[in-house]
């Protein structure tokens, strides 16, 4: 009886086994199937995206306190040793307390400014690098320097470190940026996938820049300095690793059918790529120069409170994503007008911007503070697939580089905003700074009518040309029927009749070897650029 009980007991669990494992198999082929790599793909990059912004913005609630907390020990230190007496120091603690909340306003400026700067100064590096290893290994790298300079950040307790942890998370963040977007503008080749998906990637860096301050604050409240970097390093750590085992970008790698990229100084000149560039810079000005501005404005103005401080951004998340639904939809259906979409946000911004300082208490600051993110998304949104567009039509169907330079926009906002801007408000005013800024967004919109006929254009024979002959041999039937037809024609033959040669009869009925000519040259040009 119990032998009949434990082959019972065997052959269930052997039956189980059999079921998890061909389970196991049906899974393993199902993330192998395009469609849900792509999902796969796209939530490793927003999750990438998300944890950067985060990482940018977590600070802002944690560190003008803790580094007030450091230099108030080491003044207490240095008075102690210096001076054991008390007395002779009460003439001149209102001087030397001025001159350390200066001292730590700049600290606290370069400290902010460090991430975008090295990021700006490694952007031309890592979208030539992207451009030549492809996009699975540079967000690995990315993911790996930002857990890093992580915890280095979560233990730091010296401005040193902390200033070295910033810098190397710019590092981090030029490869996990720009690798992940361009691997979903590789991914999703359709304009419409494309415009969605890249919607979904700007509202997770939406809410990362938005949700990172109060959550900053309240683990900084309650948990200490730890814990924020602690808990984004753990995130970091499985989006790695959710990398490493879905992707595998170490297992079986064939570039050998890959284009070589455009270079990145040539992607610069391009007239309708600097075009997208520039707005990209200009449109997130706002957003860079009022983050470390706008508390003390606040402060000073309204009298507001530290909670109304750190959430004053919060409730521009909900606009902003609407910003980024409606012109994905928009796009589905007029994609003409994505230059309208983006020339509107910006005077929307400019307006927004505009009315900051006229803000008497902290509901009314809500209102443009939602503008200015909602004008943002709709630039972000239509003019980030525009990028992969004039790449595919322009260009190389590679997107490191164009997207290197996408960075390197937002860089030079974020790394001149904690700089000039707290100089700008001290020599001009807080008016004049938004008013500047709004000025700035509305002359700047009616550049992008220099893309209004972007959508007309078609790509060049030459690209296509240019990615056959490259090739060792060509992929797949119509590859193969084309290359084909380009040799016939360069012998003075038609692929469409057997290889027959190229015959035009004149008007009397003779062979007009002229005009054969003429017509197999112009069969062979590239054609126009616009349809």
């Amino acid at each position: 009886m119990d032998t009949g009980e434990s082959s019972g007991l065997a052959k269930s669990a052997a039956v189980k086994l059999s079921e998890m494992g061909e389970r196991t198999k049906q899974f393993g082929n199902a993330m192998k199937a395009p469609d849900h790599q792509r999902r796969i793909i796209l939530v490793i990059v927003c999750v990438a995206l998300l944890l950067d912004n985060m990482l940018y913005m977590v600070i802002v609630p944690i560190i003008p306190d803790y580094l007030a907390d450091l230099e108030l020990e080491q003044a207490e230190h240095v008075h102690v040793v210096i001076h054991p007496n008390s007395s002779i120091n009460s003439t001149m603690s209102s001087a030397q307390a001025k001159s350390n909340r200066d001292n730590l306003d700049v600290q606290i400026g370069v400290l902010f400014a460090s991430k975008a700067i090295l990021q700006l100064l490694v952007n031309p590096l890592s979208g030539t690098f992207i451009d030549r290893v492809g996009y699975d290994i540079p967000l690995l790298i990315g993911l790996t320097v930002m857990f890093f300079s992580t915890c280095i950040f979560a233990f730091a307790e010296n401005y040193a470190t902390l200033f070295f942890a910033r810098s190397l998370q710019g590092l981090g963040s030029a490869f996990a940026d720009t690798s992940g977007i361009a691997m979903i503008a590789d991914k999703y080749t359709e304009e419409s996938e494309r415009s969605k998906a890249l919607g979904i990637a700007l509202a997770f860096i939406s809410f990362g820049s938005l949700v990172a301050p109060p959550f900053g604050g309240i683990l900084y409240e309650f948990a200490g300095k730890r814990v924020p970097f602690i808990v984004l390093a753990v995130v970091c750590l499985i989006d790695g690793i959710l990398l490493l085992t879905v992707i595998k970008p170490f297992s079986n790698r064939t570039r050998d059918n890959m284009p070589v990229g455009t270079p990145i100084y040539k992607l610069m000149v391009d007239p309708y790529i600097a075009v997208v560039a520039g707005a990209l810079t200009v449109c997130n000005i706002p957003l860079a120069f009022l983050e470390p501005t706008i508390a003390n404005w606040m402060e000073s103005t309204m009298h507001s409170t530290k909670w109304e401080m750190g959430l004053c951004w919060l409730p521009a998340f909900f606009p902003h994503v609407l910003g980024v639904y409606m012109t994905v939809k928009l796009a589905s259906k007029y994609p003409n007008l994505q230059w309208f979409y983006g020339a509107l946000g910006m005077v929307i911004i400019g307006a927004s911007s505009c009315t900051v300082p006229a803000c008497k208490t902290f509901g009314q600051l809500i209102a443009p503070l939602c503008g200015i993110c909602f004008g943002i998304a709709l630039v972000d949104t239509a003019l980030l697939p525009t990028l992969a567009f004039l790449v595919d039509v322009r260009h190389v169907s590679v997107y490191g580089s164009v997207y290197a330079l996408a960075d390197i926009s937002y860089s030079v906002a974020y790394a001149m905003g904690p700089i000039v801007a707290g100089n700008i408000v001290h020599n001009y005013g807080f008016v004049q700074l938004n008013l500047g800024m709004g000025l700035v967004n509305v002359l700047y919109a009616p550049a992008l009518l220099l893309l209004r006929n972007v959508c007309q254009m078609k790509p060049s024979y030459s690209e296509r040309d240019n990615l056959l002959v490259d090739d060792d041999e060509p992929e797949g039937l119509y590859d193969t029927m084309k290359l084909e037809e380009r040799k016939g024609k360069k012998k003075g033959y038609s692929s469409a009749g057997n290889c027959l040669p190229v015959v035009v009869v004149d008007e009397n009925g003779g062979f007009d070897p002229f005009r054969a000519q003429t017509r197999a040259s112009s069969e062979e040009s590239f054609g126009p650029e616009y349809s």
